[in-house]
C-alpha cells in the first residue's frame, strides 16, 4: 500500500502522477525570484523544463541570462529552501544548468514583462 500524498504545496492539483508533481514544482518555482530584478525565475524564462521521476524526485533545467552569472547558487538556495518543506511535491531535486539555447528576452512572460515594468524596465 502506498502512504499519503502529502498536502499540495500550492493550489495545483496533487497526484501521484509525475506530469502534476512538475506542474506543481513549476508553480512552486515562482516563488524564487532572481536577485537582483527580484522577478520569479519562471517568468523570467529562465526555468525550462522540470521533470520528476515515479519516486518524486525533480530534474530541473535552467539557464539563466549568462553562464558567467554568478547567481546560480544563491538561486539553488532559494529552491533547496522552497522544496525542503514538508509539503514539497517532490523527495528531491537536482538543477541542471543549460546555456545552450541561450536565453533571449523573447523568453520572458507576459507577467514577467509586466514585473519588468512596474520596477522601471520598458525594454526587454
Amino acid at each position: 500500500m502506498r502512504p499519503a500524498e502529502p498536502e499540495p504545496l500550492l493550489a495545483v492539483p496533487a497526484s501521484g502522477e509525475p506530469g502534476a508533481r512538475a506542474a506543481e514544482v513549476r508553480e512552486a518555482l515562482k516563488d524564487v525570484l532572481d536577485p537582483d530584478l527580484g522577478v520569479n525565475v519562471v517568468d523570467l524564462g529562465f526555468v525550462r523544463r522540470v521533470e520528476v521521476d515515479e519516486h518524486g524526485f525533480a530534474v530541473l533545467t535552467m539557464t539563466l541570462t549568462s553562464p558567467a552569472c554568478p547567481l546560480t547558487g544563491v538561486m539553488e538556495d532559494q529552491i533547496r529552501t522552497l522544496l525542503s518543506v514538508e509539503t514539497s511535491p517532490v523527495t528531491g531535486f537536482r538543477v541542471e544548468w543549460v546555456w545552450l539555447p541561450t536565453w533571449r528576452p523573447a523568453d520572458i512572460s507576459e507577467e514577467g514583462r509586466e514585473q519588468l515594468r512596474a520596477i522601471g524596465f520598458t525594454r526587454f
